[in-house]
């Protein structure tokens, strides 16, 4: 039997199609971010932002629950296994927004978007940690989540296109369905990295220390206990939260401000372009530099630019608010990744993942809770105005606690 190696050259083949696939994950959301906050208002009748912004929430709270959960899943049945599962889901998002009679049923696709996505995107991550090098986290999470965010941008655009060209439903959701077809081909050729994950835990430094934490214990840790791995759940519950808003408010407010859908649809998608792109850089950056000083400035950034965006008042330069809002984003989202597993023993580090995932991805629903309220009782500048100061203060707890790890 061929014993598995360790590091991204040693498994290329499989990186890339790990790669490859989460594109298609993250090309799943991508559909949804210019045309759904539209189609809450225009063709549902949603008059206040709380209840245009309920998809969101649901998808949030969903994804987190699973984020959650899909670590301790994938420890129990394997990767590949959980990868699939998740694609299945994802089948009846697409349907389902096509059939919606009632935002109720969007609702319910959002929620099982939102299992896609804790399962799916999940995997992907955990599966190239197992194939890398510890020296290689940063890079192997930033390529993650360059192809991930890559996706939700390109099909964010393609949507608006879509939907500027014929309708707002149900042409968009079409795509879908072929996304996840090809989404489940992909995952069947991919192989699960059991044997490398046994590998890891047989080399790791932090193994054999006879410490196993229960499923409570590593919670504890990772959410309040633990400074590093506290701190760095609160900043992605913060860049979430933010982006939760985002997703939102965005087109709301610049349809307010009197943009198309197609100019809509663009700066929607620059947006998590720069946040997919940069990350091809900052991810490897953090693995040479270390991860505090990236996460302390990039929530900082975030904050800087979504104040620049309000007080902004022409395209272009709400496009050069939406570069920096993603080159912020792009410094702390591959980071934080690589900070928990460099934090967390192999034996434990999916189930740290997991409840960092579940906290980060709260941030989505609380961010779209938050923002809906706030925007309907002083409108949709004060809620994106007073949302920034979540992703500041994130900051600078890092400078103040976070240890570089």
């Amino acid at each position: 039997m061929i014993q598995p190696k360790i590091g991204i050259k040693e498994n290329i083949v499989q990186f890339i199609l790990l790669v490859v696939t989460n594109l298609f994950v993250g090309s799943m959301v991508g559909i949804e971010r210019t045309v759904l906050p539209l189609l809450g208002e225009e063709q549902f009748g949603l008059a206040s932002a709380s209840a245009a912004l309920s998809f969101i929430i649901s998808f949030g709270f969903s994804k987190a629950i699973v984020n959650y959960f899909a670590g301790q899943i994938a420890d129990r049945l394997g990767r590949k296994k959980v990868l699939l599962l998740g694609w299945t889901v994802g089948l009846l998002v697409p349907i389902l927004i096509i059939f919606a009679y009632a935002w109720w049923v969007i609702i319910v696709a959002n929620i099982l978007l939102g299992i896609n996505q804790g399962l799916a995107w999940s995997m992907t991550v955990n599966m190239k940690i197992d194939i890398s090098k510890p020296n290689q986290r940063g890079t192997a999470v930033g390529l993650n989540e360059f192809a991930g965010y890559s996706g939700v941008a390109i099909m964010a655009a393609v949507s608006g296109y879509v939907a500027s060209s014929y309708s707002l439903k149900p042409e968009p959701f079409y795509i879908g369905i072929g996304i996840v077809i090809i989404g489940i081909l992909l995952s069947l050729i991919v192989k699960d990295t059991g044997k490398h994950l046994e590998l890891q835990i047989k080399n790791s430094v932090t193994s054999g220390t006879g410490i196993t934490w229960s499923s409570n214990e590593v919670f504890a840790l990772t959410t309040w206990k633990d400074k590093n791995l506290s701190t760095i759940s609160f900043a992605g519950l913060s860049t979430n939260l933010k982006d939760g808003m985002a997703w939102g408010l965005f087109p709301m407010f610049f349809a307010t401000a009197g943009l198309t859908v197609g100019q809509i649809g663009t700066i929607v998608a620059i947006y998590p372009a720069a946040w997919g792109i940069f990350q091809l850089f900052t991810g490897p950056l953090s693995d040479k530099v270390g991860r505090k000083v990236l996460i302390t400035y990039g929530m900082w950034t975030q904050a800087a630019a979504l104040w620049f965006i309000i007080a902004a008042n022409q395209y272009s330069l709400w496009i050069l608010g939406a570069l920096m809002l993603g080159l912020g984003t792009a410094m702390v989202y591959p980071t934080l990744q690589a900070a928990i597993s460099d934090v967390a023993a192999p034996e434990w580090r999916a189930s740290s993942m997991g409840v960092y995932r579940f906290w980060r991805d709260s941030g989505y629903a609380f961010g779209a809770l938050i923002a809906g309220i706030i925007a309907d009782i002083l409108g949709v500048n004060w809620a994106i105005g007073l949302v920034a100061l979540l992703p500041f203060t994130a900051g600078v707890l890092s400078m103040k606690r976070l240890k570089e790890t």
